[in-house]
């Protein structure tokens, strides 16, 4: 979560430096959300994410020289430098987006644990979204032909009471989420998310009962996102207040606080671990800096096929 959380805020200074250009959308507020599920998760499982996906890419395992390359726009990135901040990829480490279309990796995800079944392999294809996404017609589509078909996906759901500046509430005529994806006939509860330890342990039985052959599941992840909705937004539409409030459920906070409690962390391993994600963030920067970019030649490249006369 540390990592996540300075990677991110380093990135804001980068942004507003003009080092990083286009959307960005930070993740800071939600670190536990993506790290408590990838703690439940295996290499042989795939993750479908969002926009908003530097947390779940980070976690996966991509590491922060890959992804800081691709923020940069550099052909060192994990995506070749193509993507950018909304388009992380790495196929080898099973994470399929970064998708910037509100809802666009559903389908994607149920299409994955179609060819999983087919092919009998027991793994989970673990699928992020907001309550924005909620709202789309992929998501009701994609829950129904997953319970119909018993594919193993696990719907995770940040809700972050937010759809861009709407408030849940004036989208949602039912804000119990978990309650209405329960009516596809899915396993489905509500979470804190703010609570990376219960997050991990609601990740891993809904994995369990998914490798097991309990179709799919439903994770209303009840969180909070620190930062506007991106980098242009100027979040006018939230009260401060409310802001300060979920601040003080920070979830790197509540895990320092509780390991501390219970002398599982001392002041100078929480330096030291301080230490090596801030050298790591800094050794992406200076990576990604010098990384080269993509030549001119290669405009079509991954465009058009080889039939045409292009690679």
């Amino acid at each position: 979560m540390l990592r996540i959380r300075r990677f991110e805020e380093r990135c804001v200074e980068l942004y507003s430096a003009g080092k990083i250009r286009g959307f960005v959308h930070l993740y800071i507020g939600e670190e536990a959300v993506a790290v408590g599920v990838n703690e439940a998760l295996t290499p042989e499982d795939a993750v479908v994410a969002t926009y908003r996906e530097h947390g779940h890419a980070l976690a996966r395992g991509i590491p922060a020289d890959d992804v800081m390359a691709e923020m940069y726009g550099k052909s060192t990135g994990c995506s070749g430098g193509r993507g950018g901040s909304m388009h992380l990829f790495d196929a080898g480490r099973r994470f399929y987006g970064g998708n910037a279309i509100v809802a666009g990796g559903l389908p994607l995800a149920a299409g994955l644990a179609l060819a999983a079944r087919m092919r009998q392999q027991p793994c989970v294809i673990c699928c992020f979204f907001g309550d924005g996404a909620y709202a789309e017609g992929e998501f009701h589509e994609t829950a129904n032909l997953a319970a119909l078909w018993q594919l193993p996906v696990l719907f995770v759901c940040e809700n972050n009471l937010y759809a861009m500046g709407t408030a849940i509430e004036r989208h949602e005529a039912q804000t119990d989420l978990a309650l209405r994806a329960a009516s596809y006939g899915m396993a489905a509860w509500a979470v804190d998310g703010m609570d990376v330890e219960a997050v991990e342990r609601a990740a891993r039985r809904a994995a369990e009962s998914i490798r097991g052959g309990g179709g799919p599941h439903f994770l209303e992840m009840r969180t909070y996102r620190f930062r506007a909705h991106s980098m242009y937004d100027p979040d006018r539409y939230r009260d401060k207040a409310e802001i300060e409030e979920w601040k003080a459920q920070d979830p790197v906070d509540r895990l320092r606080d509780r390991m501390r409690d219970e002398h599982e962390l001392g002041d100078q391993q929480l330096a030291d671990i301080e230490g090596r994600v801030t050298q790591e963030v800094e050794a992406a920067v200076e990576a990604a800096e010098q990384a080269p970019e993509e030549p001119v030649a290669d405009l079509l490249r991954h465009v058009t096929s080889a039939a045409g006369g292009m690679t």
